[in-house]
C-alpha cells in the first residue's frame, strides 16, 4: 500500500523529518515493518505538502521512489514548515505509476493521504462517485481510488467537520466494499485527523508536537498504536481516539 506521515509542531526541517530516526519515512520506502500484505516496498513515488508559518501551502510529488530523488536532500533542506504531510506510494496493482496519482492529494484548505484499497474499484464506488458534479468528475487528478476518495471526501467538508467527514466516507465505502483497507489522513495547518481501518496507524502527541504516522520513526516509547476500527484527531498537547463508528445512526 503506502506510508503516510503527518505532523504539526514547531517549525522542523522537512528533509530531517523525514530522514531521521531508525525507521525514517525515507527507510520505510523500501524497508516497512507492518504492511500486512499490502506490498513489500513503498517506490511508485513520493509526495509531501507543507504550511509556512505565513499559511501558505506548498506541494511537490514525484512518481520516482523517495531515496533516487535529489529534491528531497537538495530542495527541501531548505524548507522550514510548521504543518507537513508526506507519503511515500506502493501502486495498487492496474493503477497509473505517475506523478498525479501521488499524496497528499489537496486544496487551499485540505491536505489528503490514503493508506490501503478500494477493493473493485472503480466499479465499487460509482453510486458515490454520481452523486459528484461532472464538473468535479472530469477534474479528477488520477484514474486512482486515492485521487477518488478525496473528491469525495472533499465534497463532504463543505458542509460537515472532517470527523463526521471522514465517518460517512469510510461507513459508505465499507457498506459497497466491504473488503476495502482505509486508512485515511487529513491534515490542515491546524489539525490532523486519521482512520486506521485494517492497516497500521501510530502516534506522537506531547505538548509540543502531534504526529500521526503508518509507522513510528524512532525508538522512543510515548509512540502509541491506533487500534483497528478507530479514528484519530491530534493537535499539539491533545489526542482523541475513538472507536470508527462504520454504521453511524
Amino acid at each position: 500500500m503506502c506510508r503516510h506521515l503527518a505532523y504539526l509542531g514547531p517549525a522542523t526541517n522537512v528533509a530531517a523529518l523525514l530522514s531521521t530516526g531508525t525507521n525514517s519515512l525515507l527507510r520505510q520506502s523500501w524497508a516497512p515493518t507492518d504492511m500486512r500484505g499490502g506490498g513489500t516496498i513503498n517506490a511508485d513515488g513520493f509526495g509531501v505538502g507543507w504550511w509556512s508559518e505565513d499559511g501558505t501551502f506548498a506541494r511537490y510529488r514525484t512518481a520516482a521512489p523517495i531515496w533516487a530523488d535529489p529534491f528531497v536532500t537538495e530542495g527541501l533542506n531548505a524548507v522550514r514548515a510548521h504543518a507537513v504531510v508526506a507519503s511515500t506510494r506502493s501502486a495498487t496493482e492496474g493503477m497509473p505509476v505517475e506523478r498525479t496519482a501521488v499524496a497528499p492529494f489537496a486544496d487551499d484548505r485540505w491536505a489528503f493521504l490514503f493508506n490501503g484499497v478500494v477493493r473493485g474499484w472503480p466499479g465499487s464506488l460509482v453510486s458515490l462517485a454520481e452523486m459528484l458534479p461532472v464538473a468535479e468528475l472530469l477534474r479528477l487528478e488520477s484514474p486512482t481510488d486515492a485521487a477518488t476518495l478525496w473528491l469525495l471526501l472533499r465534497s463532504r467538508l463543505r458542509s460537515a467537520d472532517p470527523e463526521p467527514a471522514l465517518i460517512s466516507l469510510v461507513h459508505d465505502v465499507l457498506a459497497l466494499s466491504p473488503e476495502s483497507r482505509l486508512n485515511l489522513l487529513l491534515c490542515n495547518e491546524t489539525g490532523i485527523w486519521a482512520t486506521a481501518c485494517y492497516h497500521s496507524l501510530w502516534t506522537f502527541v506531547d505538548e509540543h508536537v502531534a504526529i500521526v504516522a503508518s509507522e513510528p520513526f524512532d525508538d522512543d516509547t510515548r509512540w502509541r498504536r491506533v487500534p483497528d476500527r478507530h479514528l484519530v484527531a491530534a493537535v499539539p498537547g491533545k489526542l482523541v481516539v475513538s472507536p470508527l463508528e462504520v454504521n453511524p445512526t
